[in-house]
C-alpha cells in the first residue's frame, strides 16, 4: 500500500474519531493544539506530547504519521503555510524527544477537511491541531 493511500485511508478513519488522545483498534492518536495563529508548541503540549510518546510501548513498530489542521481563519495559503509550520514544530519537538525523521510522515490539510464546525470559537479551537497518529507496521 503506498504512503499516500494510506495516508488518504487514516485521515478518512479518523475523521469520525474525536480528537484528543485515544487508541482506536490499532491506531494510537493524541492531538496537540495551538492559539489562533500560532505555531508554537506551549510547553504543557510539550508534556503532553512527550508523555504520550514515552509511554507507547514498542514504539518502533509504529509509524508517526502528524496530520495537520487549522481553522478558517485567514486565506487559503496562509492556512497552508501555518498548516506547515505546525507540522513542523511537532516534528522538531519529536526530534527532540529521540523519534528518527524517517519514522515520520506528513500531511498538512491547512483549512480543508476540518472535524469540527468553524462557525463557533470552540469548533475552531478544536481544529487548530496536529494528530499525532500511531500506525502499527505490518511485517
Amino acid at each position: 500500500m503506498t504512503r499516500s493511500l494510506l495516508s488518504t485511508l487514516l485521515f478518512i478513519t479518523l475523521l469520525s474519531a474525536p480528537a484528543l488522545s485515544q487508541k482506536t483498534d490499532s491506531l494510537i492518536r493524541k492531538s496537540i493544539f495551538f492559539g489562533g495563529g500560532s505555531y508554537y508548541v506551549d510547553e504543557y503540549q510539550s508534556i503532553e506530547l512527550q508523555d504520550f510518546i514515552l509511554n507507547v510501548e514498542k514504539l518502533e513498530n509504529y509509524e508517526i504519521v502528524l496530520f495537520s489542521h487549522t481553522d478558517n481563519i485567514g486565506g487559503k495559503e496562509y492556512n497552508e503555510w501555518l498548516s506547515f509550520m505546525r507540522s513542523t514544530a511537532v516534528q522538531d519537538k519529536l526530534i527532540e524527544i529521540g523519534i528518527a525523521e524517517e519514522m515520520m510522515e506528513i500531511k498538512n490539510f491547512g483549512m480543508n477537511n476540518p472535524l469540527y464546525r468553524n462557525s463557533s470559537y470552540n469548533g475552531r479551537h478544536m481544529n487548530r491541531r496536529v494528530d499525532v497518529i500511531l500506525v502499527p507496521i505490518v511485517f
